[in-house]
């Protein structure tokens, strides 16, 4: 199966949705979007390693590098590998010794030691094909990433706003007007929605 490197491309939370974060991954070269939820700590430390800050002590992550360079264990890549009912696994592939291991590892986890680690992010096109989002606009790539600030687009404004009522013509719109304010967490709530009326 095909890999498609990634890269991390925003990071943001939502007003209406106080414990929940998206880091938003970026194909390579393309239009895709994989946006992911996480919670609060996982992305407090993801943001810690990509904006370079130097905490008094050890985070977990920093322990772990810390640990892994110790014995000698490099981390060659990171694969999100799986998608099963909204959840996303991954795997760390190891060198030692001249040898590959692969570790299991949340999706959170992975990328804040990507960070840390400086290496590539990769997934499969199926996984990108159920969970991406496509960019319309080849103007709208972002090549930095987007600081962890509140964000709330019109339609959240009313927060009682209903998915199921709108065609899929109207979701589609959404989607890219969300997509266009960057609120990806409730890009992926309409992703989900548009996804579900497909396999029907």
């Amino acid at each position: 199966m095909r890999k498609i490197e990634l890269e991390i491309v925003a990071l943001s939370h939502s007003i209406t949705q106080t414990h929940s974060y998206a880091v938003v991954l970026g194909e390579v070269n393309g239009l895709r979007r994989l946006p992911i939820v996480i919670g609060g700590f996982e992305a407090q430390a993801i943001a810690v390693a990509l904006e370079k800050m130097q905490p008094s002590r050890p985070l977990t992550h920093d322990l772990m590098k810390n640990f892994m360079n110790a014995f000698t264990i490099e981390l060659h890549e990171v694969v999100i590998s799986n998608l099963q009912e909204g959840i996303f696994y991954s795997k760390l592939i190891c060198y030692s010794n001249e040898e590959t291991i692969e570790i299991d590892s949340r999706t959170s986890d992975a990328l804040a030691l990507a960070v840390r680690f400086g290496c590539p992010i990769f997934t499969y096109e199926n996984i990108l094909n159920s969970a991406g989002i496509l960019l319309d606009d080849p103007a709208g790539k972002k090549t930095g990433v987007k600081p962890l600030t509140p964000t709330i687009s019109e339609h959240e404004k009313g927060a009682e706003d209903d998915l199921k009522v709108l065609n899929v013509d109207e979701l589609t719109q959404l989607l890219q007007e969300v997509l266009e304010q960057e609120d990806y967490i409730r890009a992926i709530a309409i992703r989900d929605e548009i996804n579900s009326r497909k396999s029907r």
